[in-house]
């Protein structure tokens, strides 16, 4: 009989003692390339005006341009976990971070909107393969009594990672083009990629069991058909054929998914996985809170820079307290956690972030920044609550094997989260835009040529933006008396369009924080009350130091009934 891992290594709790003498070290490569990939979810909000006026592109287009990368990311996570489990993970990380670095590269030179989705796409792809290595890495680096804290500093990071990519953003927006949002991950991915080799150690399943390609192609196509229908739903109608039978699409393809990954010996996702109330309500938490999350990104950052004005920079620095909070909470999560219990953190994050979102949804075009800052502070901190504990229970649910599996789980619901709250969030905020401004009344004030390119106005607040400015530089070069005409038809449209965004962005706001209490106050009651629970409630399912394989601790559910 082979020795156990502590019995191998008595003196470092069953890890190799390099390993762990270095396991700080690891901790800070794997934490930093993590935020490099969730910042480039969040960085492009604050570049929004610059690049719809660069590539002249339409709020579909840059819906897409934010959502092309979360939504791949997203679809990818699963095949690219189970890959890092079967191949290695730390090549996993090597590869990702390359392939990730060399399509930013492609994105800083992009010309049309087309080419940035489509360099876009392939970062996701990079991304896909980095984030679950991450955590994979960190679960077998670390010693059980250790590993708690190092998660939350990784769950902390990434949420910190989404305030962080707009200040990064309006930095390099201050002193160059757009496309230096790109081209500065690309020192960042070469750094990382040197000390990833030096420092980082590779693991992997030691089963090797194969991979699920037809499972990942049917979870993709799930996720790409659910998000496109959401995105298109306000430019072609809700009633359109294209939205209905991509939802269709969408549907058909989950059950599929579902249905096969029962039936095969190697699932990259056993649905009965989810039978385990840690599991299960951990990935409902962790989705219901990062949809939230982005999608609040998305639209507080438009609201500062087209409502009141502010430059990319100074919108990322207003951003910033998020990040503070987030930071400097989250690694604090598990104390709070180990003395109240999951539930009774897990509740208090969701009314925080509820609340949070309340506040957002009260801001009206005059609302001074401190609304925002607080809204903002005490949505960050429910927040930070809520995610330490949800990706420690999710990932507590699978063996040290399958650790790369589990991490793509959590990931996935993430990423899922995140472009779905972003897709959602912004479709209810184009569409209300869309139904309040009315510029009918002031058409006849511009000359028949221009008259489509003044209604474009009625798109979004974008598009509003850029038409009032190209009445205002008319202005300067026209007669007084025309000029001055220009001039009050340029502020009527931006009063407008800013009344026209403040209302949809209210209601945006609202839902999310109506969804967030309904679904906070259902997973906080339902989630084990201990990390401990969630093996002992589903009859002989091994916790995460058991030696047995995912299959033959997912197989002790076939005959276990839901928990109630």
């Amino acid at each position: 009989m082979s020795p156990t891992p502590d019995q191998t290594y008595p003196d470092t709790f069953g890890i190799a003692p390099d390993i762990y003498n270095n396991r700080k070290r690891i901790l800070a490569v794997l934490c930093l390339s993590l935020v490099l990939i969730v910042v480039a979810v969040s960085s492009l909000n604050v570049a929004i005006p610059t690049i719809q006026q660069a590539l002249d592109a339409s709020p579909t287009q840059i819906q897409w341009i934010i959502d092309s990368y979360a939504l791949v990311f997203a679809g990818f996570l699963l095949p690219a976990g189970a890959i890092g489990d079967r191949f290695g993970r730390k090549g996993a990380l090597l590869t990702g971070l390359a392939i990730f670095g060399t399509c930013a590269l492609a994105a800083s030179f992009a010309k049309s909107p087309g080419q940035l989705i489509a360099a876009r796409s392939f970062m996701g792809i990079g991304a896909a393969l980095v984030m679950p290595a991450t955590l994979s890495i960190i679960q077998n680096s670390f010693p059980p009594h250790e590993r708690a804290k190092a998660v939350a500093t990784w769950a902390g990071l990434a949420g910190a990672g989404g305030a962080i990519g707009p200040l990064l953003s309006g930095l390099m927006l201050k002193f160059f083009g757009w496309s230096s949002v790109f081209f500065i991950n690309i020192p960042l991915v070469i750094l990382l990629g040197v000390l990833a080799m030096v420092f980082v150690p590779t693991s992997r399943d030691p089963e090797g069991h194969p991979l699920d390609p037809i499972g990942s192609l049917l979870s993709v196509i799930a996720l790409v058909a659910l998000v496109f229908g959401i995105i298109e739903g306000p430019e072609w109608g809700w009633a359109s054929a294209g939205v209905i039978g991509s939802i269709v699409v969408a549907g058909v393809a989950g059950v599929a998914f579902v249905a096969y990954e029962n039936r095969i010996e190697y699932p990259t996702l056993d649905p009965k996985l989810f039978k385990l109330r840690g599991f299960g309500m951990g990935s409902l938490a962790i989705t219901t809170i990062f949809f939230a999350m982005f999608g609040m990104f998305f639209l507080s950052v438009q609201y500062l820079q087209y409502v009141h004005g502010y430059s990319p920079l100074e919108s990322g620095v207003r951003s910033l307290p998020s990040a503070f909070v987030l930071i400097s909470v989250s690694p604090r999560s598990p104390l709070i956690t180990a003395r109240f219990g999951i539930r009774r953190t897990l509740r208090t994050g969701f009314v925080l972030a509820a609340l949070g979102l309340v506040g957002m949804a009260t801001l009206d075009v005059d609302s001074s920044y401190l609304h925002f800052m607080f809204s903002l502070i005490v949505m960050a901190a429910g927040i930070a609550l809520v995610m330490p504990p949800s990706t420690s229970s999710i990932i507590s649910s699978l063996p040290l094997s399958k650790s790369g599996v589990g991490s793509a789980v959590n990931d996935v619901t993430r990423e899922v989260g995140g472009a779905v709250g972003i897709a959602v969030m912004g479709s209810i905020l184009n569409t209300l835009y869309r139904s309040h401004i009315d510029l009918s009344a002031l058409v006849s004030q511009v000359p028949p040529e221009n008259r489509a390119r003044f209604l474009m106005a009625e798109e979004g607040i974008g598009p509003a933006a850029g038409v009032a400015k190209g009445l205002t530089e008319s202005a300067k070069s026209m007669p007084p008396e025309i000029g001055t005409q220009l001039a009050g038809l340029a502020g009527k449209v931006t009063a407008a369009s800013k009344d026209a965004f403040v209302s949809g962005a209210s209601v945006a706001f609202g839902t999310a924080a109506v969804i967030i209490s309904i679904v906070g106050v259902f997973a906080s009651f339902r989630i084990p009350d201990e990390l401990g629970e969630q093996t002992a409630e589903v009859g002989d399912h091994p916790g995460p130091e058991d030696g047995l394989n995912s299959n033959q601790a997912i197989g002790s559910l076939d005959d276990s009934s839901p928990t109630s």
